[in-house]
């Protein structure tokens, strides 16, 4: 070459194509190349909102040759001279020459002077090796580069279609089919290229060059009648236009590619927020629903009878056996869904989830927990209850007993004593009245103790809340204010009577001495009829045992009983035999007390078949207590099965979790396989709880053959369930981290006896200081900075441990190799060009429709690029998708 040579252009052209030759030999060509150069010139400056007309007067001054590398390089070059003399213009075009140098192009016998006089020949020679160094040197084709890269490119684009050959960059383009069939081949939807014809070149050319003005953004650099008049167009001019098409089309795939994986990001997204959406509902519906159960069981107004109780208890146990075990398996599933979703989340490496306030699964097991405590308060409560009504029951019925026994020994007494028949009567008739009144002062004396039973009662009735308190309390006062009146009354007589006993003197002390030894023993037999007639509760054998053998010995002391009657009787018949024999005017009666020879016979009559009944009741009773024990034994030989089972397979699965044999698959198939013998083990739960509900039943409120109870079975079998599903969940995130990064089962291993060997305290998770060093034992060189951060990964809600999927996650991190968030911005770099934001109609024509909408709501709040309105710049691109995480 004349003018200028370069180790590039030995690269791009063939050493017979001497420029100036080329030039004088078809001077058709160098019109070619000023309008395919000053296109191209155009289609860059244009972004800094520039133009040229002329190539060669235009690029004079230098500065917008130096604003054209600006644009191309994305560089910026030295401060252009201002001036407007010839030395700022050489200087200017020094500046843009040394910059194409040092890209390691070699410009020879090219000057600034050249360039500044307007010599047409250097400065297309210019325009030319700047575009072979940015704009053609990069293209690559399996290995080859630059002309042949590009040969290869037009050639496998255009080879499915007919009537094309394209062997060089001049003749094989003349009939314009070349052209239309790269068009074709990337959108086929803008050339019907079925009705192209050979023959009808002029047509064809500009078909091509309007269909890339108008919908490809590649100007028009080429006339179709000065290629069709020549007989060999300016392979430069071509080759320049082609370059135009490879970049266009190259952008696309690129831009086809970028969509896809932002596709790919926006398809996880949903998922995530799908997931984040079920667990907020799942969480409300859960809390919800212990918010209306824990006043339930925290209401403790008591009912005022058993029956009423009863009932409650009945509810009670229909919600443990059918409301509360669905709401224990949505708990479960709530925190298998939590893990899973921080999973996906930290894969797609996108922040941790944070739940709404109130709903953090730590939310849900407080909540929770304050409902197992109303429960287990609740349950207390009404057995509490139950026993307490049942006391009560018992003691009304006692008092009423007692009550009417006294009632019915005071009816009249009060008249009795109001009587005045003692200033009428004879000094025997006065003695006799004398006796009696001490008879009855005996029988009132043996009536207080029952008096204060009745009064003592009627406390513990108070204490205990009986309902029917105010009635009590009022039958109990009367019977005390007429206890004190008969007192009262009973003093005032026996007063009475002494003072008119000094002017008595006769008096019957076989009447006084029957009186005296039958009021004690119609006191022993009316307490007799009393006891044996008391009703009675036991819980144990021992105790009816105990009632037993108290009553054998009742029924010893009967003889001696039936001996003191007689004796009584035979006093009566010795009174009746000295009145009869010794005519005394008795008027028939005993005047010392009110107590017949009949009454006697007719009470120890009613004592005698009262024993036998009482004798029944007790042997019932006795077998009663034989039936509670065999239902104590019954629950207890499950119990104490059942109770250590539970505790063994939580160890076994806890060793499972831990252990390493087998792949992640062999792991998850063993605990599927637990989980099944676990759930086929519910029946004999089942057939426990049945038990529990018939000891219930029978009242039974202790049982020493067991330290297990129903309660303890329940949460151990909850917690049996809970820890075998988050022991699978955690085993699936694995395989799910495992796969998503790509870890090797021996990647597994080793992480998991890394793991194991730090899990000191064998609890399934490793604490701070542990697992700073099992760190340190993999090569981690760190300070407390990047500690710090690394446990704000590992640990995002701050607990103090680490678990081993949180491990694996983080080591994952370390190896694997994904998607990331640079990746994507990449992309998003590739979509908006040199322009650096991204249109709503680019993101609609480059995504598919429904990743389109889904991206663009997204983006709403975020849109608003200065430049055009609705656009989404990168940093807008990378709030929406990735919220305000640092990218």
């Amino acid at each position: 070459m004349d003018h200028y040579d370069s180790q590039q252009t030995n690269d791009y052209m063939q050493p017979e194509e001497d420029w100036d030759r080329d030039l004088l030999l078809d001077p058709a060509w160098e019109k070619q190349q000023r309008k395919t150069f000053t296109a191209w010139c155009n289609s860059h400056l244009r972004k800094a909102g520039t133009q040229i007309e002329n190539i060669e007067e235009d690029f004079r001054d230098g500065l917008k040759l130096m604003l054209l590398l600006e644009v191309i390089s994305g560089e910026r070059l030295a401060k252009p001279e201002r001036g407007k003399m010839r030395v700022h213009k050489i200087s200017n075009v020094n500046k843009a020459l040394d910059f194409i140098a040092s890209k390691g192009v070699k410009l020879v016998s090219i000057g600034a002077e050249e360039i500044v006089d307007g010599n047409v020949k250097m400065t297309l020679g210019m325009i030319w090796t700047i575009i072979l160094r940015f704009a053609i040197q990069d293209i690559s084709v399996e290995e080859t580069s630059a002309k042949e890269g590009l040969l290869l490119w037009c050639q496998r684009k255009t080879a499915p279609y007919k009537n094309v050959n394209i062997q060089n960059f001049h003749i094989s383009w003349k009939d314009g089919l070349g052209f239309c069939a790269l068009i074709h081949r990337h959108r086929p939807e803008l050339i019907d290229y079925g009705k192209l014809r050979k023959d009808d070149p002029l047509t064809n050319l500009n078909t091509a060059f309007d269909v890339a003005e108008k919908y490809l953004d590649i100007p028009k650099m080429l006339d179709a009648e000065d290629i069709v008049g020549t007989a060999r167009p300016d392979e430069k001019a071509i080759m320049t236009y082609v370059s135009s098409f490879y970049h266009a089309f190259s952008g696309a795939q690129k831009a086809e590619t970028a969509a896809n994986r932002i596709c790919k990001v926006l398809a996880v997204n949903q998922e995530n927020e799908q997931l984040m959406e079920d667990y907020e509902k799942l969480a409300s519906d859960l809390l919800e629903w212990i918010r209306r159960t824990i006043p339930w069981l925290e209401n403790r107004a008591p009912e005022n009878t058993m029956h009423a109780m009863q009932q409650k208890l009945e509810d009670f146990r229909d919600y443990r056996r059918l409301h509360k075990p669905p709401k224990v398996q949505e708990k479960c599933q709530l925190e298998i869904n939590f893990n899973t979703l921080q999973t996906k989340l930290r894969l797609s490496n996108r922040p941790a989830f944070m739940p709404s306030e109130g709903r953090m699964v730590s939310d849900i097991n407080n909540a929770w927990g304050c409902l197992e405590q109303a429960e287990k308060g609740y349950e207390e409560w009404l057995l509490n209850e139950i026993r307490r009504l049942e006391r009560l029951d018992h003691l009304a019925e006692k008092f009423r007993q007692k009550a009417s026994i006294h009632e019915a020994w005071t009816d009249g007494k009060e008249t009795m004593l109001r009587q005045k028949d003692y200033e009428t009567a004879t000094l025997s008739e006065i003695k006799a009245l004398l006796k009696k009144h001490e008879a009855f002062e005996s029988d009132l004396a043996a009536h207080q103790d029952r008096v204060e039973q009745i009064a003592a009662i009627a406390q513990e009735l108070n204490e205990l809340d009986y309902y029917d308190s105010p009635n009590v309390n009022a039958r109990c006062q009367k019977i005390c204010d007429q206890w004190d009146s008969l007192g009262a009354l009973t003093q005032k007589r026996r007063e009475a009577l002494e003072r008119t006993e000094k002017l008595l003197e006769t008096i019957d002390q076989l009447y006084l001495e029957y009186a005296k030894r039958a009021a004690p023993f119609n006191n022993w037999m009316e307490g007799a009829m009393e006891d044996l007639q008391d009703t009675f509760i036991v819980h144990t054998i021992e105790e009816i045992q105990g009632l037993t053998t108290a009553h054998e010995q009742f029924k010893a002391t009967l003889p001696d009983a039936d001996k003191e009657r007689l004796a009584i009787l035979g006093i009566h018949n010795e009174v009746s035999k000295i009145v009869q024999t010794y005519h005394v005017n008795m008027a028939g009666t005993n005047p010392y007390t009110t107590i017949t020879p009949q009454e006697i016979n007719g009470k120890w009559d009613h004592v005698r078949q009262l024993v036998p009944r009482r004798d029944q009741a007790l042997t019932e009773e006795h077998a009663r207590q034989q039936h509670n024990e065999r239902l104590r034994k019954q629950f207890a030989a499950q119990a104490n099965v059942i109770g250590p089972w539970i505790q063994t397979k939580m160890e076994e699965i806890g060793r499972i979790s831990i252990e390493m044999h087998g792949t992640l698959e062999d792991q998850l198939s063993h605990l599927r396989q637990y989980e099944k013998s676990i759930v086929n083990y519910k029946p004999k739960i089942d057939q426990l709880e049945g038990d529990h509900q018939l000891i219930q039943e029978a009242l039974i409120f202790d049982n020493k053959h067991t330290n297990y109870t129903m309660e303890h079975i329940r949460v151990g079998w909850e917690q049996l369930l809970t820890t075998i599903a988050r022991t699978i969940n955690e085993v699936e995130n694995q395989i799910l981290t495992r796969d998503a990064k790509g870890i090797s089962q021996e990647q597994m291993n080793e992480f998991r006896a890394s793991f194991n060997h730090f899990d000191r305290k064998k609890t399934g998770m490793m604490d701070t200081d542990d697992f700073r060093a099992c760190l340190i034992s993999m090569g981690y060189n760190m300070g407390e900075a990047e500690f710090a951060r690394i446990m704000s990964i590992v640990d995002p809600n701050r607990l103090g441990v680490v678990t081993f999927q949180a491990f694996i996650d983080f080591m994952s991190r370390e190896t694997a190799d994904t998607d990331t968030a640079d990746q994507v911005m990449a992309s998003f770099k590739i979509l908006a060009g040199d322009k650096n934001y991204i249109t709503v109609d680019e993101l609609r024509r480059e995504l598919p429709p429904d990743q389109a909408e889904y991206c663009i709501a997204r983006m709403a709040p975020y849109t608003g690029h200065d430049a055009v309105p609705g656009a989404l710049d990168y940093m807008s691109f990378s709030t929406a998708l990735y919220g305000e995480s640092d990218l």
